[in-house]
């Protein structure tokens, strides 16, 4: 727990630094996110599905086992529904 210090027995500079750090990350987020939405319309401006491409990059963050497994499951449910 925080030293109590100030008004309310709250560090209130430590409080403020936390709060200002926090602020700061999450501007740096929203702007990643703009980034990031700028270069997949990029992509869909060039013909690619972005829809698949986000199936790729959320692929691609798996382990190599869940991403086997998942496959298997996937197999098997399909062949169980007939397709």
């Amino acid at each position: 727990m925080a030293v109590k210090k100030g008004s309310g027995g709250v560090d209130a500079g430590r409080l403020k630094s936390f709060i200002q750090r926090i602020e700061k990350l999450e501007e740096e987020r929203a702007g990643i996110g703009a980034d990031i939405k700028e270069v997949f319309s990029e992509a869909k401006s060039a013909g690619y599905d972005t829809k698949i491409m986000r199936q790729v990059i959320r692929i691609r963050k798996m382990d190599k086992a869940d991403r086997e497994e998942q496959d298997e499951l996937l197999t098997l449910y399909l062949n169980a529904v007939g397709e």
